[in-house]
């Protein structure tokens, strides 16, 4: 059964980021930058059309493991899935600070951390494979029989809770509520690349795992936030695969085999001693200036209407997935892959925008009225005449916005 959650929580996510966007300006705080936002979102977007062809597959497995492999069942009752909640968020520590403290696993969630705000959006920023790398984590759960609904709603909100905890704007909840729970300020520790931060406040819903296994660091003074070299990129692709390109390009310098396999499940930061060492968390630098490119005020509102076709084009994706065939699967996500590197070429001036970005709106424009052909031909003269203009209004857009590529930003 296809999974629709996300489409109801979406207006939810925005609802809040519109919130705490009116609180920032009330406050005269400068929480958001236009390319950092729309690189989160988009970010988010991969997450979820990628999830689209793991998610199944995982779900399937628990299904049969929890069905055919458990050695008993949980009753489908209000203890049962307490349990179950705690129980994952036991297990969502573990996989969360595995995350961090072994380069196989930190390469795909560095993603999360490579942000250099915090805001609400930063907790849609995703990697968009760690669910398939860390799935296997929560077998026990399956294992110990407990239903498929009830797992997926415990997974649900432990997951949406830590949409809320991204934030500037609580300062400090009540002194229980700190103790038990994760809270912002917590979160924000989590964020922080100041040496004492680091690999600190791993838990989803609870804190209580930190406080017990010695991972616990409180909030002191304000958090750095990002990771420790800087991404500077608004490119989604790399920002999934740098930290394993890092990764490669530091073993081919290594000259024992055992390192260079060493290195996919040491801590991040390790090195043989024939490279140096172990590499310390450098100091925070207080001149570091935040990454940023500066795009015209044209430039903006074209990526700004781009995103939104984008969340349109994911949310009818999501709903209809499940009843198209593979290859026009493939070819819609391909085209919503796409969409996501030309609004980072875009935000980055990249030069070689200017041919790509007419050739995507075209093959959109083609892929758009090939699936009416053979799926819809009853709506295909709608589609026909609604996406051919479509195309020729953004390409004349587009060459208006990347003809005024080096207008100051507003």
């Amino acid at each position: 059964m296809q999974d629709y959650s996300i489409l109801f929580v979406i207006p939810f996510f925005f609802l809040l980021m519109g919130i705490e966007m009116l609180w920032a300006r009330r406050k005269k705080i400068k929480l958001y930058r236009f390319t950092d936002t729309i690189t989160n979102l988009n970010m988010g977007i991969g997450n979820q059309v990628f999830n689209l062809f793991i998610k199944g597959g995982i779900l399937y497995a628990f299904v049969q493991i929890s069905q055919h492999w458990a050695p008993f069942h949980q009753p489908k009752t209000w203890w049962s899935f307490v349990l179950c909640l705690l129980l994952f968020d036991f297990l969502f520590y573990w996989a969360h600070r595995w995350g961090h403290e072994i380069n196989f696993f930190w390469g795909a969630h560095v993603v999360h951390h490579q942000s250099e705000e915090y805001n609400l959006s930063v907790a849609l920023r995703q990697s968009w494979i760690h669910n398939l790398l860390a799935g296997f984590i929560f077998l026990p759960i399956p294992f110990l029989g407990f239903d498929p609904v009830i797992f997926g709603a415990a997974a649900g909100i432990d997951t949406v809770y830590q949409f809320w905890i991204h934030t500037k704007a609580v300062k400090k909840m009540p002194k229980w509520a700190e103790w038990l729970l994760n809270t912002p300020s917590h979160h924000r520790v989590h964020h922080g690349v100041n040496p004492k931060y680091i690999d600190k406040n791993h838990g989803g819903v609870f804190i209580i795992w930190d406080r017990l296994f010695g991972t616990f660091q409180a909030e002191e003074e304000e958090p750095t936030y990002g990771i420790t070299t800087p991404l500077k990129s608004w490119n989604p692709v790399w920002a999934n695969l740098h930290y394993y390109v890092e990764m490669w390009q530091k073993a081919r310098k290594m000259t024992r085999f055992s390192d260079r396999l060493r290195v996919i499940f040491a801590r991040p930061g390790w090195l043989p001693e024939e490279l140096g060492g172990f590499q310390a968390v450098p100091e925070v630098d207080p001149g570091q200036s935040k990454y940023e490119t500066f795009p015209g005020k044209r430039q903006r509102r074209y990526v700004l209407a781009q995103f939104v076709l984008l969340l349109a084009g994911m949310m009818l994706f999501v709903f209809h997935f499940k009843g198209i065939s593979l290859f026009y699967q493939v070819v819609f996500f391909l085209g919503i892959i796409s969409s996501m590197l030309i609004c980072g070429a875009i935000l980055e001036k990249k030069k070689w925008v200017i041919y790509v970005e007419y050739l995507r709106l075209a093959l959109v424009a083609v892929a758009l009225n090939t699936f009416y052909y053979f799926w819809y031909i009853d709506w295909l003269g709608v589609m026909l005449a609604a996406s051919i203009p479509a195309a020729v209004f953004f390409s004349l857009w587009f060459t208006r916005a990347w003809w005024n590529r080096l207008a100051p930003a507003a």
